[in-house]
């Protein structure tokens, strides 16, 4: 029997595709949640889960910017086999897309011990909201938002890609947190930051969903809550990522760090009470 059902699957799909590309924390939501229905929140097959439906999130990345990723992958395909073509930026971008994710696959595959165990508690998910609502705030306020997309380097990539290992390591922190964040302390204009924070985020969440897959199939959730929870973290994931690009368009992020130390207090509020197990 599966442990999660296939209503609360499309109930945890819903936070995940809302909250995954928002720098709010998409895992700290999914534990809290799951901690309020009542789901086993250190279960390898829950974990797993938690995992797979991002990949749903990820396929709404890749639908919303597919002509992006098409030119991306094409200029890269031209220049391994053209010397000439290595110079253009698309070529260039790829490679550092490439690059920046070992860090976190190596740092992943080393420290999932901890990440899976005592990193994984909810104490940590409530900290690290609070925590990296002032560092959002911080690289907010400090960042001059004068450099745009096109002005991403190779040095960019590899410090936003690195930033997602805080996120890994501390649950709540917010892989799109962290890595906006990084991406505005370089400079990088809100827009800039954030679409830099999309693509980064496809090979890492990806190989995530598809590595923990085994687990989630192997140990206790059903087929069909994976699917509901993977379509529906797609279709609201896709209204999400077309919503934060308006949003951060024209607005700071003072209000997601409002709303992340909101949610931080509320957490350690349920769990001193026992309202939910850390």
């Amino acid at each position: 029997m599966s442990v999660i059902s296939v209503g609360q699957a499309a109930v945890l799909g819903v936070v995940e595709g809302v909250t995954e590309f928002l720098p709010v924390s998409s895992t700290g939501h999914l534990k809290i949640v799951e901690g309020l229905m009542k789901i086993p929140v250190d279960d390898d097959s829950v974990v797993g889960f938690s995992a797979v439906i991002q990949v749903g999130a990820i396929a709404a990345v890749l639908v919303y910017f597919f002509k992006d990723i098409v030119r991306i992958v094409t200029a890269w395909g031209r220049g391994l086999r053209n010397r000439e073509e290595r110079y253009h930026h698309d070529y260039k971008f790829a490679w550092w897309v490439i690059y920046a994710t070992i860090p976190i696959v190596l740092v992943g595959l080393a420290a999932k011990p901890l990440i899976d165990g005592p990193l994984g508690s909810l104490w940590v998910v409530a900290a690290s909201l609070i925590v990296g609502s002032g560092v959002m705030w911080a690289a907010d306020q400090m960042g001059r938002h004068k450099r745009g997309e096109d002005d991403v380097t190779f040095k960019d990539a590899m410090l936003v890609g690195s930033s997602q290992i805080l996120a890994l390591l501390f649950p709540g922190f917010s892989r799109s947190g962290a890595t906006m964040s990084t991406g505005l302390i370089l400079d990088l204009d809100r827009v800039a930051a954030t679409r830099l924070s999309f693509f980064l985020g496809i090979p890492a969440l990806t190989g995530a969903g598809i590595y923990e897959l085994k687990d989630a199939l192997g140990a206790g959730v059903g087929a069909a809550p994976l699917v509901v929870g993977t379509v529906v973290s797609f279709v609201v994931a896709y209204a999400s990522i077309a919503w934060l690009l308006k949003f951060v368009a024209k607005h700071s992020f003072n209000a997601f760090v409002i709303y992340r130390i909101i949610i931080g207090l509320l957490l350690f509020g349920l769990l001193g009470t026992g309202v939910l197990d850390s």
